[in-house]
């Protein structure tokens, strides 16, 4: 793994992520809301750090709330989304052409990236209502090939 991966992994605590890569909570709002889709009570923000190092994806999983991701350091990073229509769209997270420095994907559509370098991407994840586990779905290769046979390269590459 890259020396700075290394290094913001130990520097700002991070842990193993369910579906790949490093993160820590660095926030979490005192207010809570009545989550719209749950009906459960959530924090009205979260937020974490994100790291992704070379050799590793974000597996395919979908968040019940909407979630922005913010470029910091590193490596431009693949951000993969499959909405309910089927449809599929990337957007490159970094500085540069043709890339952004944060995207959103809305509540409830699979969302997985990757880097293409040998390096790393640290990113910010901000999810509002706020982001609970148990509002967190981590795709099934088999189903995820059911409901989308279009997308069998993306789904056999980044679904576990």
């Amino acid at each position: 793994m890259n020396e700075d991966a290394q290094r913001f992994i130990r520097e700002l605590q991070l842990a193993r992520h369910p579906e790949g890569g490093y993160y820590r909570r660095t926030y979490q709002s005192p207010l809570e809301v009545a989550h719209p889709t749950k009906g459960v009570m959530r924090w009205a923000m979260t937020h974490i750090y994100y790291l992704l190092p070379a050799g590793e994806h974000s597996a395919l999983h979908r968040v019940a709330s909407d979630e922005a991701w913010h470029f910091y350091d590193g490596d431009p990073l693949l951000l993969h989304t499959i909405d309910a229509a089927g449809r599929h769209e990337s957007r490159w997270l970094g500085r540069g052409e043709a890339m952004t420095l944060h995207a959103v994907v809305p509540a409830s559509v699979w969302q997985a990236a990757e880097l293409q370098s040998s390096g790393f991407t640290l990113c910010g994840c901000t999810v509002a209502p706020g982001f609970d586990f148990d509002d967190f779905e981590m795709g099934d290769r088999t189903q995820l090939l059911r409901e989308f046979p279009h997308h069998a390269a993306l789904v056999d590459r980044l679904a576990r």
